[in-house]
């Protein structure tokens, strides 16, 4: 038995884009919605470490001075907008979002961040233990953007070819409606 791949190998295996014109309608618009599926859980865990990443920054700012709110004063500001202002996008999704489990098996670089309970002993860490934590919540939120990139490019070859059907007139209009 083959050992199970998680999804996003699967989706980013050059198989899984080779030959989309033999696939079905069907079987197009299910890679699509499993691409929709993994990119709701891709954004999810950015939200995550970017909230983590906004509340050490925080931290590391009152620390050197640059502010004297305490967490707690800023808290509402900093999970409003993030530390330094509103940058990421907060439009809402009209997919319907299942929230993924946080922890995984804890082999991943996401699972080791978000299972990281230093928010609950901030103000005890050193200095150099807090540069670690953001660098290791760097690269879990580059790895994390990298794959969500790799979804849209997948994402966006599926979509050429349904639209491409459309327009060469291989596929039924009548059944747009099924792809919203």
């Amino acid at each position: 038995m083959e050992p199970r791949r998680r999804r996003i190998d699967q989706v980013t295996d050059p198989a899984y884009i080779a030959d989309l014109s033999s696939l079905s309608m069907d079987q197009l618009r299910e890679r699509r919605r499993v691409l929709d599926d993994l990119d709701a859980e891709l954004s999810f865990y950015r939200r995550m470490l970017h909230g983590r990443m906004d509340l050490l920054s925080f931290e590391m700012k009152r620390r050197s001075g640059e502010e004297k709110r305490t967490l707690i004063e800023a808290l509402p500001q900093i999970l409003a907008d993030g530390i330094d202002g509103p940058t990421r996008n907060t439009i809402p999704r009209d997919l319907p979002l299942t929230l993924p489990d946080l922890i995984g098996d804890g082999n991943r670089a996401i699972d080791r961040v978000l299972g990281d309970d230093f928010l609950t002993h901030l103000p005890s860490l050193e200095d150099d233990e807090l540069a670690e934590i953001q660098e290791a919540l760097t690269g879990a939120e580059r790895e994390v953007s990298a794959q969500r990139r790799a979804v849209y490019d997948v994402y966006d070859q599926i979509s050429a070819e349904i639209t491409l059907r459309y327009r060469e007139g291989l596929a039924d209009g009548t059944d747009l409606l099924e792809d919203q």
